[in-house]
């Protein structure tokens, strides 16, 4: 099993999904479904599968036979290229990210019960000045980029985080052959769900946004400010009577789960040798991210500090588990019982000659 690049990915699933189950049994709690974009559960993990393995499949299959036939190329390129292994690999990446991502959620919304009243807010707003000799970042972000037009920016890459992610594991799940490079994503993303989740319970805070929103009322509305409004209602709602809300509480700052996973994606195109424009997108787009959790006040530095250092840990460990640890440094080269064997020439037995017997010559074979 310590082969199987899935093992720990699978182990650290069941062992979160164990802890939210056991936490809803013993606050009395009911788990939830996160809803998504893409409507609940039932409905949105088999359509991203779908989606996921159409992505594999029909472009093959246009390549093969033209859009004409593309029936025939489908057939095709399920019968030759997607074995049961194949299809049971890409099927346990899903689930485990799912699972570890449902019960992540779900601890996150049982953190106020568990840890009530107990919040670290001001202590880290003070260190925010202190780094900033004496001044807020928010602030200084704002008089710097502005309150309009950076907001709509800002606020759309932050909401891209939502469906990118997903995104991104269902395309190194079906479209690389080397499934120990997606088992390594999947593995690192469910690493950062769980180390996540218990950097909440360690250091619990609302965020800068939700301890002192007056800071950020003259940001433009964007869609960042409905968001923030509705997890402050479910918020309220949860800590009324969290036995009978129907909410799920998501509100939680130390640390920053935007810039850890936005890092893990970054370095792990990194690591992995994608394209210049694509590790400069990732790249790019961490940046942004980190900038936005400071804009609008998700997050203090701390938060993001701590956020490098969850998506760095799960990059390394997740190499490890999944059977890649030092890839960069072998990148190139071919697995030892793969690189061919030259075939030993025999020697040649040498021939010495030498004088024989009554001055004639004669040879010695050694």
């Amino acid at each position: 099993m310590r082969r199987w690049p899935y093992t720990f990915a699978v182990a650290l699933s069941v062992a979160v999904t164990g802890a939210a189950v056991f936490s809803s049994l013993y606050l009395d709690l009911p788990m939830k479904d996160p809803e998504g974009f893409l409507g609940p559960a039932y409905v949105r993990l088999p359509l991203l599968a779908l989606l996921f393995f159409a992505a594999g499949i029909v472009p093959a299959a246009v390549r093969r036979r033209g859009w004409k036939q593309i029936g025939e190329g489908a057939r095709e390129v399920v019968r030759e290229e997607w074995s049961l292994k194949r299809v049971g690999y890409i099927a346990t990446g899903l689930i485990t990210f799912y699972a570890s991502y449902v019960s992540y959620r779900n601890l996150k919304s049982y953190l106020p019960t568990y840890r009530e009243g107990v919040l670290f807010d001001r202590q880290l707003l003070e260190l925010d000045h202190w780094l900033m000799f004496g001044h807020n970042p928010a602030t200084v972000l704002h008089n710097l980029l502005g309150t309009d037009v950076m907001a709509h920016v800002l606020s759309f890459a932050y909401i891209a985080y939502l469906p990118l992610i997903p995104i991104t594991l269902g395309a190194f799940l079906v479209l690389n052959r080397d499934f120990s490079i997606g088992a390594w994503y999947a593995t690192a993303l469910c690493l950062n769900w769980i180390l996540g989740v218990l950097s909440y319970y360690a250091l619990p805070t609302l965020g800068p946004a939700f301890a002192q929103p007056s800071m950020y009322w003259d940001l433009a509305t964007t869609d960042v400010t409905e968001l923030q409004r509705s997890l402050f209602r479910n918020r309220v709602d949860v800590l009324t009577d969290p036995w009978a809300s129907e909410k799920i509480h998501g509100v939680a700052g130390f640390a920053s789960l935007h810039v850890s996973v936005t890092f893990t994606a970054a370095l792990f195109m990194q690591r992995t040798g994608q394209k210049l424009a694509i590790r400069a997108i990732t790249w790019a787009f961490f940046v942004v991210t980190v900038l936005a959790t400071i804009y609008f006040g998700w997050h203090y530095l701390a938060d993001d500090i701590a956020g490098i250092v969850i998506g760095w840990a799960s990059v390394s460990l997740g190499a490890w588990a999944s059977g890649n640890r030092g890839r960069r440094k072998r990148r190139g080269l071919a697995p030892v019982d793969e690189q061919p064997v030259q075939p030993v020439q025999p020697v040649q037995p040498a021939t010495v000659t030498a004088p024989g017997p009554g001055g004639g010559s004669g040879s010695i074979t050694g």
